[in-house]
């Protein structure tokens, strides 16, 4: 796309190019009234760091076609994704809703769509995760990962990451891929599923004990295997959730310990009948034991 004569003309082309309306790009670029953009699009200059909010909004834009009037709307990476399968869009996504006061400013999530506009569910391999903190909205970063359309995971907006380490086991193992849906109100979480806890600094794959409703407070990450002690995390170093839908692996699981399982389940049911299943399985051992002694007195008399 040609740069257009002024900074006006090239807002408008972008808002053209993204399908937005001065109401929807002012949620976008996260401000509280459209009588700014409104200005713009009548003419007036664009202050610098409104310009500024453009550009992280929209990383696939050209800073010097906006500021310069040079080159092409979309950088390089951004084009040639264009040209193909995988195209890089934002998306506005609700703000968790905590009890204390905190900021309910929009927040943007960038996703790649196909050609058909619909949206991909991108891999994330372990090589590439360090970066995920940081340019998780890169459109650029997005466009380098791997896409992919996964049956059963249609009509939503997934993340596929690859296991590192053996934390979760044996749930999941090393190498392990698990799918992901995107937790938009984190005081609606699923106690005890398992999530990918994006912190300000990594990717954490872990169960989380409770929802979360105060951005003062702290969550508590449980890991499966017993080696890994449970940790508490500040809620205000958490960036994004991700809950587990589904994983895929290239371990087949074993044939079933039918015994162990019969046993698992018999723990089961004695403690939803509100029994303790050690004490039920220790008077059921000292009853079998005073019943052997009565068989063999009777046998010796």
């Amino acid at each position: 796309m040609e740069a257009t004569a002024t900074v006006t003309d090239r807002i408008k082309s972008l808002l053209g190019h993204y399908s937005l309306n001065a109401n929807s790009v002012t949620q976008k670029l996260g401000y509280s009234t459209t009588s700014k953009m409104y200005k713009i699009l009548q003419g007036a200059e664009p202050s610098f760091p409104t310009l500024v909010d453009f550009l992280k909004t929209f990383p696939a834009v050209s800073s010097d076609w906006l500021l310069l009037g040079q080159g092409a709307m979309l950088r390089e990476g951004a084009r040639a994704a264009s040209a193909g399968d995988e195209v890089a869009s934002t998306k506005v996504v609700a703000p968790a809703k905590y009890e204390t006061s905190h900021s309910d400013a929009l927040k943007v999530l960038t996703v790649t769509v196909d050609k058909n506009g619909e949206e991909n569910t991108v891999l994330f391999p372990r090589e590439a995760q360090a970066g995920y903190p940081s340019r998780m909205n890169d459109a650029v970063y997005l466009q380098d990962m791997t896409p992919y359309h996964i049956p059963g995971f249609e009509g939503g907006t997934y993340r596929a990451f690859e296991v590192d380490g053996l934390s979760m086991s044996p749930t999941f193992g090393n190498r392990d891929i698990v799918v992901c849906s995107f937790v938009e109100r984190w005081h609606l979480l699923k106690p005890w599923e398992c999530y990918v806890v994006v912190t300000q600094e990594n990717l954490l794959l872990k169960r989380i004990s409770d929802v979360i409703t105060d951005r003062r407070g702290t969550v508590e990450l449980f890991s499966d295997n017993p080696g890994y002690d449970p940790y508490r995390l500040p809620v205000s170093d958490l960036v994004q959730l991700w809950q587990v839908r589904g994983y895929l692996s290239t371990a087949v699981p074993p044939r079933p310990d039918r015994q162990g399982h019969v046993m698992e389940r018999l723990q089961e049911v004695i403690e939803l009948l509100g029994h303790d299943y050690h004490e039920v399985r220790r008077y059921l051992e000292e009853s079998a034991q005073a019943a052997a002694s009565q068989q063999k007195a009777a046998l010796s008399s």
